[in-house]
């Protein structure tokens, strides 16, 4: 096995354990970036919800009911204001999506899916907190959820959701007397779910992940075209000529030129060493052939 065999083996085993290490910090590193991103919107999500639904009980709820009649308006319901808005952003994003899921809803369009019921059940019996995120296969590929609990905290919701025979005639008329009342005091009746899709943003960390690595391994081939040349250039060749040198002097050949020296690193001093050494058997070659010669 040659110098060269030797010094690519050892250079192809650093660089495969320096890619392997590289590309699993990275991709780790991508994967934490894009489960953020993918946080970060959802969080941006439920924060325009909550924006839209207090815009609505601000502003829009006491210029409504100044309008005349009994009619029951779903615009001054903060519920509805937050779904309408979120609907209409899907009209461009589908993959996104909002809603106010409830156990016993007034709208039946509220009511909680299979999914959507175990995240309310879960706050039910996790009183203390105050959100769960996770993901979730659906028909376009991987989601993720961030929800929060509905709690009943504000003793004005229950006139609409205590008994039936208590709501407003407007609210029973558009919804019926069967869906949306027994709701309790401090008790979690629902969960405000926000779906964000995940495979866009990681699809963008497998293909930064991708370029990385082929810009990284690319990098690796070229140090290694370099230090070959360098290595023919700055080793190979001065210790063949070396060893060719060496050899010429081992069959006696002590009259021809010295080896070319320059610089001072180590392969330089070993040439100054064959030199020295030529002279050297040079020298003694000549001393035993002048003791040797008289005696012919």
């Amino acid at each position: 096995m040659n110098l060269r065999l030797k010094f690519n083996l050892i250079l192809l085993a650093t660089g495969l354990v320096g890619l392997t290490v590289a590309g699993v910090f990275t991709h780790r590193l991508l994967q934490q970036h894009a489960e953020q991103e993918v946080l970060e919107q959802a969080n941006m999500m439920m924060e325009s919800a909550l924006a839209v639904r207090k815009y609505t009980v601000d502003e829009l709820r006491p210029l409504l009911r100044k309008v005349p009649g009994d009619e029951f308006l779903p615009q001054t319901v903060p519920a509805y204001a937050a779904s309408r808005y979120v609907a209409a952003l899907q009209k461009n994003h589908p993959d996104y999506g909002y809603k106010e899921a409830a156990l016993n809803p007034s709208n039946p369009s509220n009511r909680a899916t299979d999914w959507e019921a175990d995240i309310i059940e879960w706050f039910r019996t996790h009183p203390q907190a105050d959100q769960l995120t996770g993901a979730r296969e659906t028909p376009i590929g991987p989601s993720f959820y961030y929800s929060r609990p509905i709690r009943i905290t504000d003793g004005a919701c229950l006139s609409c959701h205590d008994r039936a025979d208590n709501a407003p005639k407007a609210v029973v008329a558009r919804y019926g007397a069967v869906n949306g009342f027994g709701w309790k005091m401090n008790e979690t009746v629902g969960a405000q779910v926000v779906s964000v899709p995940q495979s866009l943003p990681f699809e963008r960390a497998r293909q930064a992940f991708y370029l990385f690595m082929a810009m990284l391994a690319g990098v690796f081939v070229l140090v290694g075209v370099v230090m070959n040349v360098l290595l023919s250039r700055l080793v190979i060749r001065p210790i063949e000529g070396m060893a060719r040198h060496a050899e010429e002097l081992s069959q006696g050949k002590l009259a021809g030129a010295e080896l070319k020296v320059r610089g001072s690193d180590e392969l330089a001093q070993l040439g100054r060493s064959i030199n020295l050494m030529q002279r050297s058997l040079g020298s003694a070659m000549d001393m035993l052939n002048e003791t040797l010669g008289p005696r012919r």
